[in-house]
């Protein structure tokens, strides 16, 4: 398939610039997989279409507020710096722009001068080797939740006024460069609810990289270099998951992540048990699922890999109509958007 068969038009004032408040207010549309039935809900009535003994797989990555901007030492230039990997306690790979002003030996300072950083060296793909100097009683964590900014995507140009927002409600494990988004719309409340229904809750952790938002430029699909994640699925939630196949529920994954977590699983080990690895899984249309019975998702980017991983679960035809449907019904679109569910 190509490229240009995952496209579709999206009026820009239907790119969600904001969350909604509460977070279940938003929209969601209902997709039945044996039918071309479309449903238009609220979030708030998810727990109308799951059952007692199905489970819902969140993926509880926390997002790092990992956009920094520093002075240059000696000139004043301002440089954005955005943390992508740590490769030691205080030695980050980074992106850097502009980055003429970030030159090996660079020296910079940070947030009145509580974080001082010097390039050490820059990679082939244009990456900056960063060491980070601060005081020995403080950690690297600490300081960026005082002077980071949430790397929010590019197509979201309002300022986010409260970084929790860019969280799920169970976020925990730091390391995500981006939101797993489907799980913004979730409180405790509707997850108490569901649990209170019968439906059970498991996790897994996949740190989404910023390679979530690179473009495919390959014009045919299956020539796309698909970016690399690492995950970790715990045998509490392998064994959920296992039983609950075993008692004739439904696994749904929440969000693309969660979705290429449990396929990677199922792909690389043959089974779903504890596993930990880094996956760069591509899901297509042709893809034989192996794991998941109904999957929650935002609606995404024309011609990206995650409308694609959508379209294999659900059909191409019926992925396109219902984009086609969102948008005539004006759905909020991205991150900060509704949702759709398909079961």
């Amino acid at each position: 398939m190509n490229k240009s068969d995952f496209f579709y038009d999206l009026p820009e004032s239907l790119i969600a610039q904001h969350p909604l408040e509460p977070r279940d207010s938003s929209r969601l549309m209902v997709l039945s997989k044996e039918s071309t039935e479309i449903e238009h809900k609220h979030f708030y009535d998810i727990c109308d279409y799951l059952k007692a003994g199905d489970c819902l797989i969140l993926n509880n990555t926390r997002v790092l507020p990992a956009r920094i901007y520093g002075t240059k030492n000696g000139t004043g230039a301002v440089v954005e710096f955005l943390l992508l990997k740590q490769i030691e306690t205080n030695v980050w790979e980074t992106l850097a722009g502009p980055g003429k002003r970030a030159k090996e030996g660079t020296e910079f300072t940070f947030g009145g001068g509580i974080l001082t950083a010097k390039v050490e060296g820059v990679l082939d793909n244009g990456n900056r080797i960063i060491r980070f100097i601060y005081d020995k009683n403080d950690n690297i964590f600490n300081i960026l939740d005082k002077i980071g900014e949430m790397p929010l995507p590019h197509y979201i140009t309002e300022e986010l006024q409260d970084k929790e927002r860019y969280q799920t409600v169970y976020s925990k494990e730091l390391g995500s460069a981006a939101a797993p988004t489907a799980g913004l719309h979730f409180t405790n409340e509707i997850l108490e609810k569901l649990k209170a229904k019968g439906v059970n809750i498991g996790y897994v952790t996949l740190h989404v990289g910023l390679g979530t938002f690179r473009p495919v430029k390959a014009e045919r699909i299956e020539d796309h270099l698909m970016h690399s994640e690492h995950y970790f699925l715990p045998q509490e939630t392998a064994d959920l998951i296992n039983r609950t196949k075993k008692n004739g529920g439904r696994v749904i994954a929440v969000g693309t992540t969660s979705c290429r977590t449990l396929e990677s699983c199922a792909t690389f080990r043959g089974e779903i048990c504890e596993d930990e690895r880094m996956t760069d899984i591509f899901i297509y249309p042709g893809y034989s699922f192996k794991c998941i019975d109904g999957l929650l998702t935002n609606f995404h980017l024309p011609e990206s890999t995650l409308i694609m991983l959508v379209s294999a679960f659900y059909g191409y035809n019926k992925t396109l109509f219902a984009y086609k449907t969102a948008v005539e019904e004006k759905y909020r679109f991205f991150s900060f958007g509704d949702a759709m569910l398909i079961v």
